[in-house]
């Protein structure tokens, strides 16, 4: 039974070459890729696509590199170690490529890059409103139909199991629509577990459990304990301006070891029991704060309504769980046409692993905005070939969808999404459990988060005006589970997964953890070198 029916007979209908779930940065690459490949394009979009999501909130910076060999040789090299070993240089040359060309798209093309004290332009960094109001308007050039405020809820599949289109609901009208297409791209972002980072509370790991349900696997879940810092009464993490804090004890004195790069855990170890704060006063003159200021302007809003000078003033300071926003794990990504394990599905951004070219750990931007814009390049790219191939048989499938945990459900008990988010966000918010890690601590948690899954897959589903909470809810419970499973599996610190019971990095685990399943979970490990013969083929 279906339990997101309409009340009134009003459903949209639509048919389509190329379906994008998502629209930031990664879906609408995706969608501009597509439509000029000749597909049909329509994308979806859970908030307003142009507005929501992590990058349309911020400043984006790069990974831009010019095709020079020294600066390549460095830009690869730079986050290796830092990554445990586990990213790709065949991946990284790739992106690296795709990303100059897309940027320099961009500019062809009249985006407003800014331009520096000398008039060069600044082609390192994308303001995020700017950004996304930009590609809007170029895929609506581009013939793409964009349905806003439309968050998808479960996949449709063929007969013979390949990715059909979806189903979703507009939040605002409560209308349910049907999406029928020859290709899929999963475009959501990553999940921050409602955690409130800016621009993140869209990204709550809806695309990865429709991927699981349709049969796709994930690589790399253990690369989700990303915490950022940010002021304590503010959503806005920025991390990279608390290069220049000082960060001290309530009466004044310096936290030794604390920082914003490899401090930060000095930094959770210590709000642990007490609180921290900080001050922009490291190296600081008034150039630095001119273009702290034209940079990041949304930075300083909350410090400027509270009368904080933060230059001058200190101000408390917590860290925010941003989970694979700025992890590094996602859904598998099987060969370089950004192809999943499931026929018909194309993973991009976020919700896709970025292993492939960060290993175990990146930061905020740089990485990031680079692989979403070119994983979505190659995705929509991949997608629409992959549509056009089908010809008419497309349209004549039958489908089905497959959605389960939170849309169908037999059970008496009756299943509260609020209840279960906050029992979600009580095992991976603390720093205790989450970000120091332990073999106690991980199968503690899984034991309440399996039984919590339980309750979701076997309660009764509440009426259709909870439906896209309660999906919520169930994504952020099986994103946890991939997540704790693979921590446990990982038995040494990698990356930004620390297990204080294996404080070192073992050389006999430099390989990557694959997983997925939904009521029991799995998870293997797939030789790094393994993974780029297979997609080399």
């Amino acid at each position: 039974m279906n339990s997101y029916t309409h009340q009134d007979t009003s459903h949209i209908d639509l048919i389509t070459d190329v379906l994008i779930i998502g629209g930031g940065p990664a879906g609408t690459w995706a969608a501009w890729s597509a439509a000029s490949n000749g597909a049909k394009v329509v994308l979806v979009d859970k908030g307003y696509c142009g507005t929501s999501g992590a990058a349309a909130a911020s400043g984006n910076g790069v990974w831009y590199v010019p095709p020079d060999p020294e600066q390549r040789e460095a830009a690869m090299a730079s986050r290796e170690a830092m990554g445990g070993f586990l990213a790709d240089r065949h991946w990284m040359t790739r992106v690296l490529d795709r990303t100059y060309d897309n940027i320099n798209y961009l500019a062809n093309e009249g985006y407003p890059f800014s331009v520096d004290a000398n008039g060069q332009v600044i082609r390192r960094s994308l303001q995020g409103p700017d950004y996304m109001r930009f590609m809007r308007k170029k895929i609506k050039q581009a013939g793409v139909k964009i349905l806003d405020h439309s968050p998808a809820l479960e996949l449709l599949l063929d007969a013979e199991g390949a990715v059909a289109g979806a189903k979703g609901v507009n939040r605002q009208s409560g209308e349910p629509w049907t999406v029928k297409a020859g290709s899929v791209v999963i475009a959501t972002g990553g999940c921050a577990f409602l955690s409130k980072a800016l621009g993140c509370n869209v990204l709550t790991g809806d695309g990865y459990l429709m991927a699981a349900e349709a049969g796709a696997d994930f690589s790399g879940m253990e690369f989700s304990n990303a915490y950022a810092i940010s002021p304590a009464f503010s959503s806005v993490t920025k991390t990279r301006y608390y290069d220049w804090a000082s960060f001290t004890y309530e009466d004044g004195t310096v936290i030794e070891g604390a920082g914003s790069k490899r401090g930060r855990s000095v930094i959770a170890k210590t709000l642990l029991t007490q609180p921290v704060y900080a001050r922009l006063d490291q190296n600081m003159d008034e150039a630095t704060k001119a273009w702290m200021r034209a940079s990041q302007p949304n930075f300083f809003v909350a410090f400027d309504r509270a009368g904080i000078d933060p230059f001058t003033q200190r101000f408390p300071i917590t860290l925010r769980l941003e989970g694979t926003v700025r992890g590094t794990g996602g859904i598998r990504i099987a060969d370089y046409t950004c192809a999943t394990s499931v026929r018909g599905l194309y993973a991009a951004g976020d919700a896709a692993t970025r292993e492939l070219i960060c290993g175990g750990f990146t930061g905020g931007g740089s990485h990031n905005a680079a692989w979403a814009m070119s994983s979505g390049y190659w995705s929509g790219q991949s997608a629409a070939s992959y549509a056009l191939s089908l010809g008419e048989q497309a349209t004549r499938r039958s489908v089905r969808g497959v959605g389960e945990a939170g849309l169908r459900g037999e059970g008496e008990k009756r299943f509260s999404a609020d209840e279960a988010i906050a029992l979600t966000q009580s095992e991976v918010f603390p720093y205790d459990r989450n970000l120091f890690r332990s073999s106690t601590g991980l199968n503690a948690s899984l034991e309440r988060l399996d039984d919590l899954w339980e309750e979701i897959r076997h309660s009764h589903t509440p009426d259709d005006t909870q439906i896209v909470r309660l999906r919520e809810a169930a994504a952020m419970v099986a994103t946890a589970r991939w997540m704790y499973n693979s921590g446990l599996q990982r038995q040494e610190t990698r990356g930004m997964h620390k297990r204080m019971d294996y404080p070192e990095q073992d050389p006999n685990q430099q390989y990557r953890l694959l997983s997925g399943g939904l009521d029991q979970i799995w998870v293997k490990p797939e030789s790094v070198v393994a993974h780029r013969e297979l997609v080399t083929v």
